[in-house]
Parts: C-alpha cells; structure tokens; sequence
C-alpha cells in the first residue's frame, strides 16, 4: 500500500505539473499576440502595439535579477506561484486599463507583467528535479515532457487568442490568459515540496551566479549553444514568408511552414518522453545542436514546398531534442544553491536571444533571402565545434591531473 502511494505521488505530481506549466506558458506565449491585437483593434497605430509588446517581453531579461528568491526563499513554491498572479493581475489591469487611460500606465504594468515571465518559464522548470524520479532515466522522460509544456504553449497561447478575439474580444482573450496563470498558481502550490537551496548567505547573487555559470565548462557550452539555437531557429517565421515567393506558393503558405515546425516540436517532444535522452548531456548538446543545424541547411535548400513542410518539421524535432538536452544540462550541472537561478539565467537569454534572431533577420533579409539562413547554420556548426573541443581538451586535463596524483 505505502509503496503504491509513494510511486503514484510522483505520477500526480507530474500531471499537475504539466497542467500548470502549460498554462502559465500559454500566457506567456499568447500574451503579446493577445496585446498586439487590442491595440489594433482600437485603431492606434501599428508602433504603439510594437512598443506595448515589447513592454511585455523585453522585460524578461531582467528576470534573473529577481530569481535568486527561488533559491533562498523556505518554500520556492510560493515564490513561483506569487510570480504567476502578479503577471496574471498584471496582465488584466493593463488590458483592461489600456482604453481608459494614457498608453504609459499599461505600457508600465506589462512590463512589470514581464518582468515576473521567467518565473512561469524557467522558474517552473526548476521545480522539476523535485517532482520527477531520483533515477536519470525519470527525469529525462519528465524533461520531455517540461519541453512539451513549452511547444504546448507556445502553441495553445496564440491559438486561444486568436479564437476567442474572433467569438469575442481580443480584451477577453487576454483576461483568459489572465485566468490560466491564476489556476496555474494554485496548481504550483500543490506540486511536491523541495527543501530551500540554502540559507542567504550560501546562495549567490545574479551576476555572481552568472560568472559561476560561465567558468564552468558544462554550464558555459549550454549557455552558449542555447542562446546560439534560439537566435537561429527564430529566423524561421521571417525565412517562411520570404522563402514562399521562391517556393511559387501563396504568402499564406507561411503559416503552414511554421505550423510544420510546432508539429515537429511536438513530436520531438513526445520521442524524448517516450525514449529519454540517453548520455551526457554536455555531450548530447552540440550533436542536438548540429543536428539543429541540419535541418536549417535543408530549408535554406529546399527544392519545393512540401520538402520545407518536411525540413521545418524536422528542425523542430531536431530542436525539441537539443531543448530536453539543455533542461537536463541545467538540472544536473547546476550547483544546488543557484539551480533556480541558473534555469532563469538560461532561459531569460534565450528569450532575449529569439528576439534578437528575429529583428536581425528582418533586417538583413532584403539583402539576401539565404543569408540569414547560412549565418545561423555557420554559426551552430562552430558553436558545436568549439565546445566538442572544449570538452575533450578538459576531459584529458582530469585525465592528467588523475595520473599525477596517482
């Protein structure tokens, strides 16, 4: 009976993880799609909506600032909830606010909406080595479906938005947004507690978090091999819509090639819960990386469009792989004292990064329609080059300084 109980705790733990992870990302995700249209809606113009949603998510860089509360705070659980109703509450004012009053004040409470963002991404993240089994194999298989949390809401998000602003309003749209973080919240509170990471004065402060992260050889190859991936891959919705006048295919067409690429994201999602990553993660990371790189170069050489529907799809499965590998570097390279914020460091950057992929192709894709694309994958390929190299020269480095003391 008690090893029934304690085997199922895991198992209902995970569900009500998964539920809130993904509906706090829903809101993350959708929330800008949800601002843009209110605001071209009320017929201001197409600035003003780039800057309210830019109020929304350039904000999330600064998240690791405020993250190191998940490692000091006695129950991180409340830290990582209070973060989901205040982007929630948030949220809601500045939709509701934004036609009563100047463009400033929502434009003031989305960002302090996105400025708790990290917490309903990477935060949650870190909650999962205490919800997940001791064993590798458990935790690969929950980082799998952490990742699907993400491509689920990724997806759901815009989705949501979208129908509901066409049934009703896109104002209601972004109060059920709204409403998702608050159930998410309640949903946190009833996930497996974890003991604090440690006491104040063990755990360190963000920058010094950010050097610690960045002298350790594992944990600076996943920092850079993501922010390299996210600021590739968010070339791709900008490479789609220019890619369908070459491809002889309808502007519209766009949407199906990056719909291919959230379907591949599920599916890699869904293999990497089914069959768990197997090895080292700092040794998965550039061959998931490459792989990623890959499926870039097929697109950038596609002959047709449904070999891009193909090539788009697997980037996302290349992709979603590379993710779980990056989730597992996190959770078992960090030092225990900083995992929280090492998740927010990770994840803040990556967002950052994503948008810096997509405004520089925006830019410089005029010039050329392949040149974002060969930046990208040269850039990957020596990314993963480097940090193989870096591997190696440290694994022989232990391997001489365990022969000297031998």
């Amino acid at each position: 009976m008690t090893d029934d109980t304690s085997a199922a705790r895991p198992r209902w733990g995970l569900t009500r993880y998964v539920t809130a992870a993904t509906l706090a990302r829903s809101a993350d995700g959708g929330g800008v799609v949800a601002i843009v249209l209110i605001v071209t809606a009320s017929g201001a113009p197409g600035w003003l909506a780039g800057v309210l949603g830019a109020s929304l998510t350039a904000p999330h860089l600064l998240g690791p600032l405020i993250a190191r509360r998940l490692d000091t705070a006695r129950d991180g659980r409340n830290v990582i909830a209070i973060a989901c109703v205040v982007h929630g509450a948030t949220l809601a004012a500045a939709v509701l606010l934004y036609p009563l009053t100047w463009a400033i004040v929502p434009a003031g409470l989305l960002a302090l909406s996105g400025l708790f963002g990290p917490f309903l991404t990477g935060g949650i993240s870190s909650r999962l080595p205490a919800i997940a089994g001791v064993d590798r194999v458990s935790q690969r298989r929950a980082q799998g479906w952490d990742v699907a949390t993400y491509g689920l809401g990724g997806t759901l998000g815009p989705s949501v938005v979208a129908a509901i602003a066409a049934w009703s309003t896109p104002t209601a749209a972004a109060l059920v947004l709204a409403a998702g973080t608050f159930v998410a919240a309640v949903l946190v509170r009833f996930l497996p507690p974890a003991p604090a990471a440690g006491a104040g004065a063990d755990v360190p402060r963000p920058f010094r978090t950010l050097r610690l992260m960045l002298r350790s050889g594992r944990l600076r190859r996943t920092l850079s091999l993501t922010v390299i991936v996210a600021f590739s891959v968010a070339t791709l919705p900008i490479v789609a819509v220019a890619s369908t006048a070459t491809l002889d295919t309808a502007a519209s067409a766009a949407a199906v090639l990056t719909a291919a690429y959230g379907v591949g994201n599920l599916l890699g999602s869904a293999g990497v819960t089914i069959r768990p990553l197997r090895g080292e993660a700092d040794a998965l990371l550039p061959k998931l990386a490459a792989a990623t790189a890959l499926g870039l170069l097929a697109v950038m050489l596609s002959p047709s469009f449904w070999f891009s529907v193909a090539a788009y799809a697997a980037v996302g499965v290349a992709n979603a792989c590379f993710f779980a590998a990056t989730l597992a570097a996190r959770s078992e390279y960090s030092p225990p004292e900083a995992r929280g914020q090492v998740f927010v460091w990770v994840g803040a950057l990556k967002i950052t990064a994503g948008s810096a992929g997509t405004a520089a192709t925006g830019a410089i894709i005029g010039v050329a329609a392949a040149l974002p694309l060969l930046g990208v994958i040269v850039a990957i390929f020596v990314a993963s080059a480097v940090a193989v190299l870096e591997r190696v020269r440290e694994s022989r480095r232990r391997l001489r300084a365990g022969h000297d003391a031998g």
